[in-house]
């Protein structure tokens, strides 16, 4: 990247280099910088985020960047490895849930990452609570603005008119979600919608903890499916990035269907030559979420 050094503040000559670790981020960052950045993912498409490790060829990628933005929250672990060679790149580093208050699977206590009174799994999933995607949509600005403070007002302005989208968005979602005769989203899954359950006053049971790799054991199964038919279940959902063979065999056993909902970490191949947003994954998710809870 070339600098132009001007009365003492940094100007970029060309744009501004960023990289992320999962699809909505690369959404929101390409959002805010607009013409002024030029943004990349890492993940291919079609990879999962959980399993995912970077080669050397991502290795390469990164040090070339001017400024890596990730979620944090144990979502990518592999990052303590990286960051030792950011130093001599001299690249910015934004994470993303740095002064969130997170939620821990299965508790309603919430936490920073960084506190010492730690219990259980931490939920990274903290993009799917729209008004987490606010804040850090001012972040994202606001470490832009830093790193070219010429160009503040653009990214601020970029920023706010994609949070205003963003908040019609949650409006949909609460005046969708707010009548059903459903509220309880089964998910032969991971745990990964509970920001967005308890966003929409909904509970969330799912088969599998925060992590994909957390299978379940027959007990487990037998309590869901016990559950499911006590509470009149009729729709099960499953994750397009997570194998959904649990999924079907619970509605199987309950008489029910099977709906998707997407995380929207990454895109499938095809969503993303179609150039899919983050947003109309959203909008998808809610259609399903109404049609799987019978609401009005």
């Amino acid at each position: 990247m070339v600098f132009l050094i001007l009365q003492g503040v940094s100007l970029f000559a060309e744009k501004i280099r960023i990289v992320t670790s999962i699809f909505p981020l690369k959404e929101f960052a390409g959002a805010v910088a607009g013409d002024r950045g030029e943004v990349s993912l890492l993940l291919k498409p079609g990879s999962e985020i959980h399993t995912w490790k970077p080669k050397p060829s991502d290795m390469i990628k990164l040090s070339k960047t001017d400024l890596f933005i990730y979620i944090g929250a144990d979502l990518e672990p592999w990052v303590s490895d990286i960051f030792k060679s950011f130093k001599k790149h001299n690249i910015k580093i934004l994470e993303a849930s740095q002064g969130l208050e997170l939620h821990l699977e299965g508790h309603e206590h919430r936490t920073d990452r960084n506190s010492d009174h730690r219990h259980g799994s931490i939920d990274p999933h903290i993009w799917l609570d729209f008004q987490y995607d606010q804040i850090i949509l001012s972040k994202i600005a606001d470490i832009l603005s830093e790193m070219d403070p010429q160009n503040k007002l653009h990214y601020q302005k970029n920023a706010l008119s994609y949070q205003k989208k963003l908040q019609k968005l949650d409006i949909k979602y609460m005046a969708g979600l707010k009548d059903c005769d459903q509220k309880i989203i089964v998910l032969g899954g991971h745990n990964a919608f509970g920001y967005m359950a308890r966003r929409y006053h909904l509970e969330l049971i799912s088969l599998y903890g925060v992590s994909p790799n957390a299978r379940p054991g027959p007990k487990q199964i037998a309590e869901i499916v016990d559950m499911a038919k006590e509470k009149n279940i009729k729709t099960i959902f499953y994750e397009t990035f997570v194998n959904d063979k649990l999924a079907q065999v619970l509605a199987r056993e309950i008489g029910a269907v099977t709906m998707v909902l997407n995380t929207g970490a990454n895109l499938t191949m095809d969503q993303f030559r179609a150039g899919t947003s983050f947003l109309q994954l959203m909008e998808i998710n809610l259609e399903n979420l109404k049609h799987g809870l019978s609401c009005r």
